[in-house]
């Protein structure tokens, strides 16, 4: 990520965000996004070539300028020319010629002609990156293609390229669809049942889902078969119902939603905001929700929100932290772990009727095994924290940050274990490989790597192994709990499965990245611009098991998860997207299925006119974006009990507010009996909207 807290004329905001800011947003502790090194390259050129390319084209230049001089001059004995202007006064006899006085001139215009070719030689690289990837090229009489390339002069073959069309790629460089690794795996028994191998053989299996479900649905009930058969038609039930786009109950903020989950049990949900409050809610009954309380994060600011240009005025000023980052709920559901753009995690009891004020926990300890001081920001110490999580004992907790590193905290000693540097980009996201195993843990970054580490050995700061494969920085990593497969997001718009059994050696890691260039091109910007699909290629190293294709991550740090074993048979993996749906996947890379959160949100709040200027995340300032819906779903949360599905999104006019809307499995059903009726729409304390029912305050709740 890019956006941090430094000072300058800029924002202090979440580097995921797309918020304008004047130049790049860095301080010592977060790197900018470098490209992959030389070995991830399709192509690349070493720095002694550009040196001899530089040297030959000033040579060349040089010759040139010489030659132009030449024509226009007489050449001296010393070899050296000459510019004679001669001025006619009117009288044909009478001229006078101005050499002195014009080679001052000459001479300074050369200096600045090879002063200017000389930057030109030095950004070359850049150019060559800025003109493949926009529409610059278009405005020049001499390009007509859709995308360009240099390539060698016949005359000066190092020194000037010509522009010609870039060749298309291969269009069958993408994964097979459906993937064999990923039949294999639902065939397996690992990913759901399938349903060839549960079907008895006197059973058709060429009637539709609806009926499949149905028939399943008899046979529970009349529990006509044995033990072992239910199991299977329950778990193939299971996994049959997936929710669909048409929401139980729309759940509406004042500002964009970034992350919601289920506990494990199910009974309880948390929703973190932008505006440094987190909200809890009870789930025990996954239909009819009840608001628990709403915590704050006490470091950070909420500014008054004044025209654009004041509230530039006022991020510089007051220095907020822009928006919180990450929750994690202990095992035993009673804390709840926040954090934001700063090393302060804030640790909150989750029971409603405990209102105390939070309790703080400095992260920014040398993880040296020494108390923490809360003043310690000498040489590396402060920065921010993008991802958090419990270990699975309850004891420990593991942030991944800026700057690449990744800490290891011990709450109730208070002291930070380990702070190690085992990326070369800021750390998004951190997770355990075992639900109930504080021992390995998984680490995903902006370098485009996952790294696997052993938390009883961290002390000499190496990794056990890593997965590569992404071409651009990842936004998150999901472990399914069994220490063996992980889901991660990417930025080039893929998924990937990975398996622990298939990690790549430190050894065989460090010989493909030797050398990373700390100051190469930067990566793709998925914060304000759209992916070129013609950049995506198959990565010559890449361990991954299946890739996931279709969805967007752009805008912000999409998040993807496993679907859960109780309510899905473990069958799917999902994500948001930045096109406002839910993706759902088989294991084989096929969509089982798509919940719309846009199309079910879509305008279910009138449009006001004193919307939250500082929460617009991308506009023309031609058009008129800001009056229409959108929708980013940042996160997604499948029930662990139900067929449910709890969508966070950023999404309202302009992008200004942010929804959380509840889908579940309902077999195509417009509406339903019971109450509260499908399409609720409610506000953060779970109360009708009085404005969308006309209810008076005593008649306002659920």
């Amino acid at each position: 990520m890019t956006d941090s807290n430094s000072g300058g004329f800029q924002y202090n905001h979440v580097r995921d965000e797309t918020t304008p800011v004047p130049h790049e947003e860095e301080h010592a502790d977060v790197h900018t996004d470098d490209d992959d090194d030389e070995a991830y390259q399709p192509s690349s050129t070493s720095e002694d070539e550009e040196d001899e390319e530089d040297e030959e084209s000033e040579a060349f230049l040089a010759r040139l300028l010489r030659s132009i001089v030449e024509e226009n001059g007489e050449e001296n004995e010393d070899g050296n020319a000459n510019t004679e202007l001669v001025v006619e006064t009117g009288n044909n006899d009478e001229s006078q010629t101005e050499v002195e006085r014009s080679e001052p001139y000459i001479f300074t215009l050369i200096q600045t002609m090879l002063l200017i070719f000389r930057i030109a030689a030095v950004r070359q690289r850049q150019m060559i990156r800025l003109l493949q990837n926009s529409q610059i090229g278009r405005l020049f009489h001499f390009v007509s293609g859709d995308e360009l390339q240099f390539e060698d002069d016949e005359d000066e073959e190092s020194a000037w390229r010509r522009w010609t069309r870039r060749p298309k790629p291969d269009p069958n460089r993408f994964p097979k669809v459906p993937s064999d690794k990923g039949r294999e795996l639902m065939n397996s028994g690992i990913f759901g049942s399938d349903e060839v191998h549960a079907s008895r053989g006197s059973r058709p299996n060429n009637i539709s889902e609806v009926k499949k479900l149905a028939r399943r649905i008899l046979d529970r009930e009349l529990a006509t078969e044995d033990s072992a058969r239910r199991r299977v038609n329950q778990r193939l039930m299971a996994q049959g119902m997936i929710p669909s786009s048409k929401p139980d109950m729309v759940v509406h903020y004042d500002d964009p939603v970034y992350s919601g989950q289920f506990s494990d049990d199910g009974n309880f949900f948390f929703s973190v905001n932008k505006d440094f409050k987190v909200r809890m809610y009870d789930t025990t009954n996954p239909y009819k929700w009840r608001y628990y309380k709403t915590v704050l994060y006490p470091f950070g600011q909420s500014l008054i929100r004044k025209t654009f240009h004041k509230y530039l005025l006022l991020k510089i000023s007051d220095k907020a932290q822009w928006t919180l980052t990450d929750a994690s709920l202990s095992p035993d559901n009673r804390y709840l772990a926040y954090s934001s753009i700063r090393s302060t995690v804030c640790l909150a009891p989750t029971d409603p009727n405990d209102h105390g004020d939070p309790y703080s926990l400095d992260l920014s300890g040398a993880g040296d095994g020494r108390p923490n001081d809360a003043g310690f920001r000498s040489g590396r110490g402060s920065f921010g924290i993008w991802s958090i999580r419990y270990s699975g004992d309850g004891r420990e907790l593991v942030a991944g940050t800026s700057g690449g590193s990744i800490v290891v905290f011990d709450i109730e000693s208070r002291r930070t274990l380990h702070r190690i540097f085992g990326h070369d980009e800021d750390v998004n996201a951190v997770c355990f490989a075992d639900s109930s195993s504080p021992h390995i843990l998984y680490s995903g970054s902006d370098d485009t790597t996952i790294k696997v580490w052993d938390t009883r050995s961290l002390g000499d700061s190496r990794e056990a192994g890593a997965f590569v494969g992404h071409l651009e920085g990842l936004t998150y990593i999901d472990s399914k709990g069994d220490g063996r497969y992980i889901l991660s997001n990417g930025k080039e718009q893929s998924m990937k499965l990975w398996d622990l059994r298939m990690v790549m050696s430190p050894r065989d890691f460090k010989e493909i990245r030797p050398n990373r260039a700390r100051f190469a091109e930067p990566h793709f910007d998925y914060r304000w611009n759209t992916y070129d699909e013609d950049d995506w290629y198959p990565h010559p190293r890449d361990n991954s098991v299946v890739t996931f294709r279709g969805h967007k991550v752009l805008r912000t740090l999409i998040r993807c998860h496993f679907s859960p074993p109780a309510s899905t048979n473990s069958r799917y993996v999902y994500s948001g997207s930045e096109d406002g749906k839910v993706y759902i996947w088989n294991m084989d890379a096929t969509l089982a299925g798509i919940v719309d959160v846009y199309s079910a949100t879509k305008n279910t709040m009138p449009y006001r006119s004193n919307l939250n200027i500082d929460n617009i995340r991308w506009h023309n300032d031609n058009d008129e974006s800001h009056t229409r819906w959108k929708t980013c779903v940042r996160d997604a949360s499948w029930h662990p009990n139900a067929p449910m599905i709890a969508a966070s999104a950023w999404s309202g006019y302009g992008m200004t507010s942010g929804t959380l809307s509840l889908h579940s499995f309902c077999d195509g059903a417009e509406d339903d009996e019971a109450e509260p009726k499908m399409g609720l729409r409610v506000n953060a304390k779970l109360e009708k909207i009085r404005e969308l029912y006309g209810l008076s305050l005593e008649n306002d709740q659920l």
